[in-house]
C-alpha cells in the first residue's frame, strides 16, 4: 500500500483515505492509546515521549501499560479505572500524576471512549492524555489565594467587630466623663460654700472645746471631697497646660516627697532605678518637654495606688528608661494582683478593685491618669498576676512639641 504522503491531498468534501487519519493521530499534542477489547494496548502515538521519554515501541513491549508510567499512589485507582473502560465506560478528565525518565513527575489529565467499526463491531477503548501540571499549579495559587482572602476577610470582621466595641466604649466613656464634669461643676459652688463657713466657725472656737480634734477630720472629707470632684471633672476637661523643659529625675524626686506621707503611714517603701539614658539632640539626658503638673499629678496616681496595694513591709518600684525619643516608666507593686478578667476594666470610669475599702477613692484615678497620658500622645499598659503584683508601664514622646509637630 502507497505510503500517505505519496496519495494526492483531499479536496474539502473528498473522502480521505485511511492513512490521513494515522498521521493526524501521530501528529496531536495529546498522548493517544488504542486499546484491545480485552484491554491489551495495540497502538500508542509519538507524543508519549514527550511526556514519559518513553518511546511508542518501548510502551509496545511493556505487559502491563500504562502501569509502569503512572505514580505509585496513583497506580491502584487508574488500575480500576481502565477495566471499566474495557466493560464500555466513558469518563473524562480523570487526573493522576506519571513518572518520566529522568525521574519528575508531571500530573496529567485522562479521557477514554469505546470505539466501534461501521458495524458496530467494537474496537476496543482509545485513551487521551493531556498535560495539565501548570492547570494545577495555578488552582493551588487560587486556593491558596482564596484562603488568603478568607483569612483577611475574617481578620478585617474581627478588627471591625472589635472597633465597634471600642468606639461604643469610648461613647460611654465620652457620655460619663461629660457627667462627670457637669455633677462636679455643681457640687463645686456648695462645696465652696461649705468649706469658708467652717473656716470661719473654726477660727472662732477654742481648741478646748470638746471633740475640737474632730474638725480635722472635717476639713479632710471635704479636701477628699473636693479631690474626687476635681478628678471627676479631668475626665472631661480637656488640658490646659503647656509643654515645658525641666528634669525627669527632679520631678520624680517631688512626687517622692508628696508620697511620704502616705508610705510612712504605710510602712510601705517607694524605690526608683534609673536605668542609663541616651544623649538626645538639644537636650540633657533627664530633660524631657512634657506637662509636667500633669507627669507629677499621673506619678501621684499611680504611686499613691501602689502603696495602697501593698502589703506592709514592702517596696514599690519604680524603673525610669529616658531614651533619646520616648520616657518609659513603670511602677511594680508586689500586691495581691488584679484578676485577668479585670485588667480590661481598670481604666473605665468608676470601677475600682478597692471597692471594699472605704474612703479609697471612686475608681477615677486611672482613667484620669490615661486620659492625661493619651493627651500627651503616650500609652499606660497594665499586667497583673494574682498574689504576685500589678505593673503599670506608661509611655510618653520626650519631646511632645516636636511629636506634635510631627
Amino acid at each position: 500500500m502507497s505510503s500517505p504522503e505519496f496519495l494526492p491531498l483531499p479536496r474539502r468534501g473528498e473522502k480521505i483515505a485511511p492513512e490521513f487519519f494515522r498521521s493526524i493521530a501521530e501528529s496531536t499534542v495529546d498522548w493517544e492509546s488504542w486499546f484491545s477489547v480485552t484491554g491489551e494496548v495495540l497502538w500508542v502515538n509519538e507524543a508519549v515521549r514527550r511526556f514519559t521519554g518513553i518511546s511508542p515501541e518501548e510502551c509496545l513491549k511493556m505487559d502491563d501499560y500504562p502501569m509502569q508510567l503512572i505514580a505509585a499512589d496513583d497506580r491502584s485507582r487508574i488500575a480500576a479505572l481502565l477495566r471499566e473502560a474495557v466493560s464500555g465506560s466513558t469518563e473524562n478528565n480523570v487526573e493522576f500524576r506519571i513518572l518520566h525518565r529522568d525521574g519528575s513527575t508531571r500530573w496529567v489529565a485522562v479521557s477514554w471512549q469505546p470505539m466501534k467499526d461501521d458495524n458496530g463491531r467494537s474496537l476496543g477503548y482509545r485513551t487521551s492524555v493531556r498535560d495539565v501540571t501548570e492547570k494545577r499549579h495555578m488552582r493551588e495559587q487560587l486556593r491558596l489565594q482564596n484562603e488568603h482572602l478568607e483569612q483577611i476577610v475574617q481578620e478585617r470582621t474581627a478588627k471591625i467587630a472589635q472597633l465597634e466595641k471600642h468606639r461604643l466604649k469610648m461613647e460611654k466613656l465620652a457620655a460619663l466623663g461629660e457627667l462627670a464634669a457637669g455633677v462636679a461643676h455643681e457640687i463645686n459652688n456648695p462645696l465652696a460654700g461649705i468649706r469658708n463657713v467652717f473656716e470661719l466657725l473654726k477660727r472662732q472656737l477654742p481648741t478646748d472645746v470638746k471633740h475640737y480634734d474632730k474638725l480635722s477630720l472635717i476639713d479632710a472629707e471635704i479636701e477628699r471631697i473636693s479631690g474626687i470632684t476635681h478628678q471627676m471633672y479631668q475626665l472631661y476637661r480637656p488640658s490646659q497646660q503647656r509643654s515645658t523643659v525641666f528634669s525627669v529625675r527632679k520631678t520624680i524626686d517631688e512626687v517622692l516627697a508628696l508620697t511620704v506621707p502616705m508610705s510612712r503611714k504605710s510602712s510601705v517603701g517607694v524605690k526608683v532605678n534609673y536605668v542609663t539614658m541616651e544623649r538626645a539632640p538639644d537636650l540633657s539626658k533627664e530633660e524631657v518637654v512634657l506637662r509636667e503638673g500633669e507627669l507629677k499629678q499621673i506619678l501621684l496616681n499611680l504611686i499613691h495606688n501602689a502603696i495602697q496595694a501593698s502589703p506592709r513591709g514592702n517596696n514599690v518600684q519604680l524603673e525610669v528608661h529616658n531614651s533619646r525619643d520616648q520616657l518609659s516608666i513603670s511602677v511594680h507593686d508586689q500586691g495581691c494582683g488584679i484578676s485577668e478578667e479585670n485588667l480590661d476594666k481598670v481604666f473605665d470610669p468608676f470601677f475600682s478593685t478597692k471597692a471594699a475599702k472605704v474612703g479609697q477613692g471612686m475608681g477615677l484615678g486611672l482613667s484620669v491618669t490615661k486620659g492625661l497620658i493619651e493627651a500627651m500622645q503616650g500609652t499606660i499598659t497594665v499586667s497583673s498576676k494574682l498574689g504576685i503584683g500589678t505593673e503599670f508601664k506608661l509611655r510618653l514622646p520626650r519631646n511632645l512639641q516636636l511629636k506634635s509637630e510631627a
